[in-house]
């Protein structure tokens, strides 16, 4: 699996809204200037990561985006795995499928259990790297 700009810029986000949320909501498109990233872009992810319950919304004229768990509540592999849409790290290790669409031998191929371990590995470890994680880690340096 590579992780794709969805799930890099909305862990960005994440983190954006945390340092300068601080309770308030945030428009949109003051992300979007500070992280340069197009609105348009973030708009797509904003919905993906409100309806998996990261981030919740204010209307009106002070409106705009705010956490919807604290930064110590959100971590990294539940954000890949909503933008990504999956946990596995290549096609023939998801759950769903029983084919690869590359080979065609997910269900008699012998070398699977490496990438369903390799899958498990890399999100064991994003689950415990959490937004707060990040900051701290930035800012203590």
């Amino acid at each position: 699996m590579r992780l794709t700009t969805k799930s890099r810029y909305g862990t960005r986000l994440l983190i954006d809204l945390a340092i300068n949320g601080d309770n308030k909501p945030i428009p949109l498109n003051n992300i979007s200037s500070r992280q340069n990233i197009s609105l348009k872009y973030l708009e797509q992810i904003i919905l993906k990561l409100k309806k998996g319950g990261m981030v919740k919304t204010q209307r009106g004229l002070f409106g705009g985006y705010l956490l919807a768990k604290s930064p110590e509540e959100i971590n990294i592999g539940d954000v890949v795995r909503i933008l990504e849409g999956t946990s596995a790290i290549t096609d023939c290790t998801d759950d769903e499928k029983q084919e690869c669409g590359i080979c065609n031998r997910a269900g008699d191929c012998f070398s699977r259990w490496v990438w369903v371990e390799a899958s498990k590995a890399m999100f064991n470890r994003l689950d415990k790297i959490t937004i707060a994680d990040i900051i701290n880690s930035k800012y203590n340096k």
